[in-house]
């Protein structure tokens, strides 16, 4: 897991330099937004991102827009796992207003010292910004009532760590609520076992069935997959040829099985299920 990290920490601290000095980033890092892959296209609609710094919205390298469709209520506390330039920590920051207070985990320091400038010039009181891995968050038990993340649950290496420990932080009754890339159908050796497309949010994905299968193993109750975007060959071309692949030979067999998914859950109420024994 260690090697999937490094490669990781590199590749988001390298798009963070980027935007700091001007540029956009993208997946992964180092293109322009207008020719990036689709994953990360069009995320977000022009009153969210005219409300935020420019460059928490440059730093955006998710493939949804996890809170909108998280139902984030005045009030909680909310943990955005893996939160980067920090644009989803401050749009849940609004949401959930000066009585709830939104976190932010990050293992890359440029990624946090941007997010940390973009929370001063958007002036938000109630966020908080976190230096840790997803696989260990620096937070005690019961914690927070959501949890979201926007496309980095799959760049772990130890995916039921992750969910455990989000099953850990959440509060008696509360939700995970995150986007995430997964999988409908066989996808070649060769995209599993490339590190550039895994740091580019593609080869780290679970199949939809696993996806579910470790978030009922953590703890998890009230799971739900819903699909908000489906990547077609011809969209994936230029991903591909970056990694070393021929699209030609791999698209054909990747059409259409790589989606974009809102990814919902829930921990039991109190006293209503025992703690999963992975978290222990």
């Amino acid at each position: 897991m260690s090697n999937i990290q490094d490669a990781v920490k590199k590749k988001y601290g390298a798009a963070a330099k980027q935007v700091a000095a001007g540029k956009t980033a993208c997946c992964g890092g180092g293109a322009e937004l207008s020719g990036c892959d689709p994953i990360t296209r069009n995320l977000y609609d022009a009153s969210e991102k005219a409300a935020l710094p420019a460059d928490a919205v440059a730093a955006s390298l998710g493939c949804g827009n996890p809170t909108a469709l998280a139902q984030l209520q005045p009030g909680e506390t909310v943990l955005d796992l893996g939160s980067g330039g920090g644009i989803d920590v401050l749009l849940s920051a609004r949401r959930v207003g000066p009585t709830g207070k939104a976190y932010g985990l990050d293992m890359t320091d440029e990624m946090l010292a941007l997010a940390r400038e973009n929370q001063k010039k958007a002036g938000a009181q109630n966020v908080e910004f976190l230096k840790g891995t997803i696989e260990n968050i620096p937070l005690p038990d019961n914690t927070v009532d959501v949890i979201i993340s926007n496309c980095v649950i799959n760049l772990s290496g130890d995916k039921d760590r992750v969910l455990c420990e989000a099953f850990r932080v959440l509060k008696p009754g509360g939700r995970l609520a995150v986007s995430d890339v997964v999988i409908r159908g066989e996808v070649p050796s060769s995209v599993r076992k490339s590190m550039e497309l895994w740091v580019g949010c593609i080869a780290g994905a679970l199949q939809e069935s696993e996806y579910c299968q470790k978030l009922t193993a953590a703890g998890f109750e009230s799971i739900g997959v819903e699909p908000t975007r489906v990547y077609k060959v011809e969209e994936a071309r230029e991903l591909l040829e970056a990694a070393g692949l021929n699209a030609d030979t791999v698209g054909p067999q990747i059409d259409g099985k790589f989606i974009s998914a809102f990814i919902r859950a829930r921990k039991p109420a109190a006293g209503s299920s025992d703690k999963p024994s992975c978290c222990n």
